[in-house]
């Protein structure tokens, strides 16, 4: 008995209790969410929110339809939707509005009369999880690499990809349209191509009415919305580059593709990025345009798993993890980087392995205890990066690991 005894106290020392496993929290979100996420005059986030070791699981109630939410990120990403697709109502009630209404006439409006009016036609949505990124699992990387580029090499059209219901082609393609809903996002500080199928909508709506109309575009100026985009310029919208308003689907596609040529992609592997329907053409361009300020070794491997994601949510986390991977090494500049099976990292000059962790609030569930103990990183130095909060029982489990914990602002 004494020696079982003995065993047992050694494989607590080495490996933790089991019974320390954390059930994930139940927060209420006040706790974790400043008042301006919490309710504006269009929204409001609904109190019970769940997280699931990683992630925080939110969901608003809004003039819009309801969205569910998993991370603080999106969260930050809809209400700013949501509070853009205000100021476009808000516009279409104005003088200004009504004159490129009327001046509109003769042209062939409509084909834009039934566009998508579904209260509840929010982004689709998709099972979310980020474990998977963390896990000891592989990630079948190259097979979706093949399978992606296997002939798929994408021909990117010159028309909004996410155009909405009733408008036929000839009219998404007339001359000016297309730089005109251009200008209708950058005023709102929003993605053009955003999956949001409600302000695709709504966006197009006012640009073809102020397109048709002759009328220069004044959304986020307009005196009928001054009340809506105070609200909106309290929460910072970070993350798109300028040049995502400057160019068209084409022109993004065709600079994307000379960027991973510049850095030695291979064709294979950049049809395969470019011919993912998951990856939104924002999303693309950012994530390239992040690995090309990278020097170092190892990109490719990364550029693998943005062709192998797997659904526009995923891509999206991916983008966080490049971002949270850009500010670390802005500061202390990575040698190279790593893809340790789906797991994205950056190594040091001393051998240090960083891993970004994009997260809102991290448990001691058995899913984390597959990041803590990984073997592929076990005999090197490991750093986690963390934006969000983490349990004391897990942080003790990470550091008992081996692990270095570094808190970074959200």
């Amino acid at each position: 008995l004494k020696t079982s005894l003995w065993i047992a106290l050694a494989l607590i020392s080495l490996f933790g209790i089991a019974s320390a496993y954390e059930e994930p929290r139940v927060f209420q979100a006040s706790e974790i969410l400043p008042p301006y996420l919490l309710v504006s005059p269009n929204h409001r986030v609904q109190n019970e929110a769940s997280a699931d070791g990683y992630l925080v699981h939110f969901t608003i109630d809004s003039d819009f339809g309801v969205y569910d939410c998993v991370g603080i990120r999106e969260l930050e990403r809809r209400i700013q939707e949501i509070r853009a697709m205000a100021i476009l109502g808000e516009v279409r009630k104005s003088d200004l509005f009504a004159e490129g209404l009327k001046k509109s006439i003769s042209t062939p409006l409509g084909a834009v009369k039934n566009i998508v009016t579904d209260p509840g036609g929010s982004a689709k949505q998709v099972p979310k999880s980020v474990g998977h990124f963390f896990g000891k699992l592989g990630s079948g990387i190259g097979s979706a690499v093949r399978k992606a580029g296997d002939g798929k090499s994408k021909k990117v059209e010159t028309e909004p990809k996410v155009p909405a219901k009733g408008i036929g082609k000839a009219i998404r393609n007339l001359a000016g349209f297309d730089e005109a809903k251009m200008e209708c996002a950058k005023q709102l500080g929003i993605d053009p191509y955003s999956d949001n199928t409600r302000l695709q909508a709504e966006m197009d709506k006012v640009a073809w009415t102020f397109f048709a109309g002759g009328l220069p575009m004044k959304v986020a100026l307009s005196t009928a919305t001054a009340s809506v985009s105070r609200a909106l310029s309290a929460t910072e919208f970070v993350g798109l580059p300028e040049d995502l308003y400057e160019l068209n689907e084409s022109e993004l596609a065709y600079r994307d593709r000379t960027s991973l040529k510049e850095i030695g992609i291979s064709q294979e592997l950049s049809d395969a990025i470019l011919a993912n329907e998951n990856l939104l053409p924002s999303l693309r361009h950012q994530m390239i345009g992040t690995l090309t300020s990278f020097h170092g070794q190892g990109r490719a491997k990364i550029l693998e798993e943005i062709a192998a994601c797997e659904s526009t949510w995923s891509a999206y986390f991916l983008d966080d993890v490049l971002t949270l991977l850009q500010k670390r090494h802005e500061v202390s500049p990575y040698q190279a980087f790593g893809v340790f099976r789906k797991l994205t990292a950056g190594l040091t000059p001393d051998g240090t392995v960083e891993v970004p962790a994009p997260v809102d609030y991290i448990s001691w569930t058995p899913e984390v205890e597959e990041l803590a103990t990984r073997e592929d990183i076990a005999l090197v130095k490991r750093r986690l990066i963390l934006t969000g909060k983490i349990s004391v029982e897990a942080a003790n489990q990470f550091e008992s690991a081996g692990w270095e914990i570094v808190k970074i602002p959200q």
